[in-house]
């Protein structure tokens, strides 16, 4: 009997076995460096490709994030990047219970280069921060930088996904039917850019929050994702 080999699937089915090797690598590091920088510290370890239960390891209760959790705005937007995708260190964000949080997202790539999750800490420097404004009035210095952006880190990925719409849709300050075809094209462009398509579902989703059809929302996903962008046709607003 001839057993034929597929070798695309050889070939898919060896780079998960490498990429789930790395994370059982990984993983048992988690712990440890929570454990080194204490109760402020959360580190979570991300597998991409599933966004929607990105979270394989998790220690620390910085951001409420569990095992089987979905993918936070931050790695939407990594994972939205590819292969292009880079490190970001020591950014601040702050969550939606108001800490005030210092982070690192440090890609991961199997041997091909290919990124396929990422290892992030998370610290708590809401009482540092606050000890260093309070210092800072006492002695007439200026005020710091602007307020971090709010984040979403929710094991659920409908809601992050459902935060990012709602931020773009307050700065945009218009309801849909205001916004003309080339403000339209501009947020399923940015929503597409932030890695909100990724997700299973989005592009439905989407089109409810909007209040629009799925066949209108996938026609403004395709055109803003061409180089030149058509009239939209057989969809409604």
């Amino acid at each position: 009997m001839v057993v034929e080999v597929n070798a695309g699937t050889s070939a898919e089915a060896c780079a998960d076995a490498e990429r789930d090797a790395i994370l059982a690598a990984l993983a048992p590091a988690v712990a440890g460096i929570a454990a080194t920088f204490g109760p402020v510290c959360e580190v979570v370890l991300h597998d991409y490709r599933r966004p929607e239960s990105s979270v394989v390891a998790v220690a620390g209760t910085v951001t409420g994030r569990a095992v089987g959790g979905a993918m936070s705005e931050i790695g939407l937007r990594v994972l939205a990047r590819g292969d292009d995708a880079a490190d970001e260190l020591n950014y601040l964000t702050r969550t939606d219970s108001g800490k005030l949080v210092k982070s690192s997202t440090m890609v991961l790539r199997d041997s091909t280069g290919t990124v396929f999750g990422a290892l992030c800490v998370n610290l708590d420097v809401t009482a540092v921060t606050e000890a260093h404004t309070l210092l800072g009035a006492l002695a007439g210095l200026t005020p710091g930088p602007a307020e971090p952006p709010v984040t979403t880190f929710g094991n659920d990925i409908d809601s992050v996904v459902d935060a990012i719409l709602d931020a773009h849709r307050l700065r945009q300050n218009l309801t849909w039917a205001a916004l003309d075809r080339t403000r339209r094209l501009d947020l399923f462009r940015s929503l597409d850019e932030h890695g909100v398509f990724a997700v299973r579902r989005a592009v439905e989703q989407v089109a409810a929050r909007l209040g629009i059809s799925r066949a209108s929302a996938y026609s403004y996903l395709a055109q803003s994702r061409a180089t030149d962008h058509p009239t939209p046709d057989g969809g409604h607003a």
